[in-house]
């Protein structure tokens, strides 16, 4: 498997995001109150549609984001050269 980086800066973020066509998103159900989004999930939304996932603006991303101390481990390239969709969220801590 091709290595995968580690990453807080914003910018980067947002522009792997936006070169898959993906979107930020919440899990639908598990934000608390209306005013704060829920788990944070990126979505494909070109590839098989996920229902449980909502878009959502990247300011209230980078608000959940920053205030639950995540980090954003992703992959650039699949070991065939490939554009990578992978993506996960991870604790600043680990």
């Amino acid at each position: 498997m091709a290595a995968a980086e580690r990453t807080t800066d914003h910018d980067t973020i947002r522009q792997w995001v936006e070169a898959r066509k993906a979107v930020p998103a919440t899990v639908k159900g598990t934000a608390e109150g209306d005013e704060e989004a829920g788990l944070l999930r990126i979505d494909f939304p070109d590839a098989t549609p996920d229902p449980n996932l909502e878009p959502i603006s990247w300011e209230d991303f980078f608000e959940k984001f920053e205030e639950s101390r995540l980090a954003f481990l992703y992959q650039e390239k699949t070991d065939d050269g490939s554009l990578s969709r992978f993506c996960k969220f991870v604790s600043r801590e680990e």
